[in-house]
Formats: structure tokens, C-alpha cells, sequence
């Protein structure tokens, strides 16, 4: 798949992909590219840059969307894993028409900064190997759940709207693929069981919304 080169990001997708952008430390620089974002490899460190885009579920279509979109991620996942989000950097043009980060100058887009780490430790990774074992999984597992159990409730969120809201979602991204990707009649009988389902759980998810459980027993 092609770097994306979208034309609003063109000069920050150049300064990113230039190993000389980061001294001496870089003689190379990888990109990993992602639906919404592209990581850029380089030295010890990794650099996100959302890609701008705008689709049902998210809207990265500006700078400053960007900007919020990241900054939220490093206090989110922060929470899980603070050493590894560092920081929100800035990419600016100066009045010489140069790129860098910097805190002055015409804002051209965002990142967020992390260390680089060892590509071999990722579990598909892991998997290809034979090393992703049960005791890990286990472990990832009971992590997951302690988190989830201490996570603060935000009853105003989630429920029976919010999950209805992500099948609509989907059944529309499923919709505009129909003719050559997906049948219609196949993502019509998808929607109408997705529909049957919520129906079904409506009362087990407002409770569950309702008093930021992820289990209620007496609703089952």
C-alpha cells in the first residue's frame, strides 16, 4: 500500500520521512501505515501522524481536530501505559518556508511522540513464534478486567443508543460497499440480526450504563 499523500499533509509527510528531520541518531526512517494514522520509525523514537480524514466514526479532516485527537490519546492511553506516550509535538513552517518541530510558525500538523520499541515483542509477533502462551494471555486478561473494574462510570455514555448508533454505523460503511465487496441482501440480513440482538439486551445494557457495571447479574 502506497504512502498516504494526501495533499493537506504533503510537506509534514516529507519532513517526517526524512531521516535527516531527526540529526544524527536516524540513518532510516520506517512508516507503518494504519487506516487512520501513519508512524513514522525513526532513531529511538516513533512519531503518529493522523491521516486527515473524515469517516462515520471518527473526523481528522483538520488541523485542529488533529490536535484534540491526539492530545486525547496521550492522556487516554497514558492511563495504561504512561512511559510509552510521551508528548504532543507541533510541525510548523518558519517564515523561511523551512519544516520542523517547533512552537513558532504557521502550524502545519500534529504528532505524538513515543519511544521506539522492539518490533519482536508484538504478539502477532509473539504468536509466529510459538511464545504466546496461555500464561500471557491470562495475564493480558486479568489486566483488561482490573482496569475495566476500576475505570471511572460515565453513566451519560454507552447503552442502548450508543451501540445502536455503532451498528447504524456500520451497517452505512457496509451499505456504500455493496456491488462488488459485500451483497446487499447479505448486509440487510446483518442489520436486521444486529437489530433483533439489541432489542433483546436493551434492558441489560441501560443497566449496565446505568451503574457502570460490566456485569449485572439480576438483568440476565
Amino acid at each position: 500500500m502506497p504512502v498516504y499523500s494526501g495533499d493537506e499533509q504533503r510537506e509534514a509527510i516529507a519532513f517526517l520521512g526524512n531521516p535527516a528531520s531527526y540529526g544524527a541518531g536516524a540513518e532510516r526512517v520506517d512508516i507503518i501505515e494504519t487506516q487512520i494514522s501513519l508512524v513514522f520509525l525513526a532513531g529511538d523514537h516513533a512519531f503518529k501522524l493522523k491521516r486527515a480524514l473524515r469517516l462515520p466514526y471518527f473526523d481528522f479532516s483538520t488541523v485542529d481536530l488533529r490536535r484534540r485527537a491526539c492530545e486525547a490519546e496521550l492522556v487516554l492511553n497514558r492511563r495504561t501505559a504512561p512511559s510509552l506516550y510521551l508528548e504532543v509535538a507541533r510541525l510548523a513552517r518558519n517564515p523561511t518556508g523551512a519544516v520542523g518541530f517547533s512552537t513558532e510558525g504557521e502550524t502545519l500538523d500534529w504528532v505524538v511522540v513515543m519511544p521506539r520499541f522492539d518490533q519482536s515483542l508484538l504478539f502477532d509477533a509473539l504468536a509466529r513464534r510459538g511464545r504466546l502462551d496461555g500464561r500471557l494471555l491470562d495475564a493480558l486478561a486479568d489486566h483488561i478486567a482490573d482496569f475495566h473494574r476500576k475505570a471511572e462510570p460515565r453513566p451519560e455514555q454507552g447503552g442502548f443508543a450508543a451501540l445502536v448508533s455503532v451498528a447504524e454505523t456500520n451497517w452505512q460503511i457496509l451499505t456504500a460497499l455493496t456491488g462488488g465487496v459485500f451483497a446487499s441482501a447479505g448486509v440487510e440480513t446483518v442489520r436486521g440480526k444486529w437489530r433483533t440482538a439489541l432489542a433483546a439486551t436493551r434492558e441489560l445494557l441501560e443497566a449496565r450504563r446505568r451503574t457502570g457495571t460490566a456485569w449485572d447479574r439480576a438483568a440476565t
